[in-house]
């Protein structure tokens, strides 16, 4: 059942009491009843207790962790929301609003940079074209010397290219520190190093004691069959596992935005939803079998710092071992190195990600009265978390869920 649609005031079926407005007792004690007890802090949890609070309810956030350490800070920091598709889109695009008023509100770095996509042949042009066709002024098609001229790629590899002016950038090794702590000084508590050991309705078991709470949201990412194992087996979800870098590159002039190739363009829905996308497809996977195997999705950002985020590959499982293939890595410079026309980069990091991965972009489902399973499993989480937290809040307190008005095809 979705979560949507059904009303926080029902949460009293479950013979809990109304939770208070006053101040918070000690950890587990029995006067200690919530409004909302969201289990997980990453940017989807984190979105929960964002919009629960906005609500004025009384949210309690339980982390095993003692900071950010998953797939919210271990990402490009893309927020692309333009090349998504149906749902995607929508909570995308909600997403977006959140975002901006965060980087005002928490001071997250959030900067308007849109997103560029370099396209190196004329299919991928054509993706390009067919998109924009159904996108109007959301895209911005580039001629060769326009592409040349805006990325620091290597001169003439590119035929054309795009600008989504709609997108945006922010640095995930600070944003998720900055929404938990502005969450805290607004009144959110955190159980930081407490796990939690099972869910039923208005009640949340945690190595503290018990948390009592009207609706309990879980938004613990890969880890919810640790909690809801037949839940997990019935849709699916399962582990993506993935390779990134960050090095440094000696870049002709500084990546204005978030960088696209063609292999992207056969990932997101907006793109790969085009008619042309389908003999892509085929002409990356019969040229370069190899980076399909590792399930490329060639793509990079700049920190701040100026460092490159480079990536990445996917695979799949009900676990990911921990031991990375160095020939993926091998692969992602290889094909750095020849985009941006460089000899040498030099890597400062390497690391593994690992998020929820199931057959559609989402997973809400509604297990018991009172309790909340959600998760985005096709690893947009960042672009599309903070809509799908706001969506599922606003079904849970009755609301109508608001539909952001786009253009184009759902």
């Amino acid at each position: 059942m979705d979560a949507a649609g059904v009303p926080l005031s029902a949460a009293g079926s479950a013979g809990l009491p109304a939770a208070s407005n006053g101040s918070a007792g000690s950890a587990g004690s029995a006067a200690e009843v919530y409004d909302v007890a969201v289990v997980g802090s990453g940017i989807i949890g984190l979105g929960v207790a964002l919009a629960a609070n906005a609500r004025g309810l009384r949210v309690v956030v339980v982390e095993r962790g003692s900071e950010p350490t998953g797939s919210s800070i271990r990402n490009f920091g893309h927020l692309c929301f333009t090349p998504q598709h149906g749902q995607a889109r929508e909570f995308g695009f909600a997403s977006r609003e959140l975002w901006l008023k965060l980087a005002v509100d928490a001071g997250v770095w959030v900067r308007e940079s849109g997103t560029l996509v370099a396209a190196r042949r004329e299919d991928e042009f054509a993706v390009l074209s067919e998109f924009a066709a159904t996108r109007g002024d959301e895209v911005e098609l580039l001629s060769a010397a326009e592409t040349d001229a805006r990325l620091p790629i290597a001169p003439g590899i590119a035929v054309g290219g795009a600008h989504l002016p709609l997108d945006l950038q922010a640095n995930p090794r600070q944003a998720v520190a900055a929404i938990a702590a502005h969450l805290a000084r607004r009144g959110v508590e955190f159980r930081h190093r407490t796990a939690v050991g099972a869910v039923r309705p208005g009640r949340v078991e945690t190595s503290r004691g018990p948390i009592h709470a009207g609706e309990v949201v879980v938004a613990a990412n890969h880890d919810l069959d640790l909690l809801f194992p037949d839940l997990a087996e019935r849709h699916r979800i399962e582990r993506c596992g993935l390779d990134m870098l960050r090095v440094s590159a000696d870049l002709r002039r500084p990546l204005a935005a978030p960088l696209l190739t063609g292999w992207s363009l056969v990932r997101y829905g907006g793109f790969s939803a085009t008619d042309a996308a389908a003999a892509l497809k085929r002409r990356l996977q019969t040229e370069d079998p190899l980076l399909a195997a590792l399930d490329l999705n060639q793509m990079y950002t700049q920190l701040p710092d100026g460092s490159l985020i480079v990536g990445d590959t996917h695979y799949r499982g009900t676990s990911i071992a921990p031991f990375q293939d160095e020939t993926a890595f091998e692969s992602l410079l290889a094909v750095t190195r020849e985009l941006f026309g460089l000899a040498e980069l030099r890597v400062i990091e390497r690391w593994q990600g690992v998020y929820a991965s199931g057959p559609g972009d989402f997973l809400i489902e509604r297990p018991e009265p009172g309790v909340s399973v959600i998760a985005a499993t096709t690893g947009i989480g960042m672009t599309t978390g903070l809509g799908l937290a706001e969506h599922v809040v606003a079904g849970l307190t009755g609301e109508c869920a608001t539909t952001t008005a786009l253009k184009g095809t759902a």
